[in-house]
């Protein structure tokens, strides 16, 4: 099978503008390969990334963390990982975390927990944008088997800032 296509641009670049997040992590360097233990299918851990962010502007008044592969060879890309309604008093979330600090909704590939990258076997190399949103709303309106980009709709609709950290993998 050929996989061979485009690179999709960084589809945050197309959102509404909003301030900028700062976010770290100490498990994903920006531009850098994942570990594996960020990495899914057989050779990975499926470990969510330690994350830690700066406080958002004023009407912050939660926090989502999800993790998007704008390369998947799909039209539209591939959630990995979702997590809304985290308090507006949390800055970080520890490695492994699916949930605790907020809830875990439903991913592109089916399940409500990280999913680690894990490129279609001879695809090229593909970013894994580790984005924080800094929300408007102390909930958000989805339900956990909300369709992910439905999901993303409402980050967007509701963000009054954002930040990411990307990997490769």
């Amino acid at each position: 099978m050929n996989l061979g296509r485009a690179i999709p641009p960084n589809p945050f670049d197309f959102l509404p503008p909003v301030p900028e997040l700062h976010v770290t992590s100490t498990d994903v360097s920006d531009g850098e390969r994942l570990a594996s233990a960020q990495r899914g299918g057989n050779s990975g851990g499926n470990v969510s990334p330690a994350l830690a962010w700066e406080s958002g502007p004023d009407g912050t008044a939660s926090y989502a963390v999800g993790c998007f592969d704008p390369d998947a060879p799909t039209p539209g890309g591939v959630w990995h990982w979702l997590v809304v309604d985290i308090p507006a008093d949390v800055r970080e979330l520890p490695p492994g975390v699916d949930g605790g600090q907020g809830r875990s909704v439903l991913n592109d590939l089916g399940t409500t927990r990280y999913e680690g990258a894990a490129p279609p076997p001879g695809d090229r190399e593909h970013r894994y944008i580790y984005t924080v949103f800094a929300l408007g709303v102390d909930h958000l309106d989805v339900e956990v088997k909300t369709p992910a980009p439905l999901t993303g709709f409402h980050l967007t609709v509701n963000s009054v800032a954002r930040g990411s950290v990307t990997g490769l993998a």
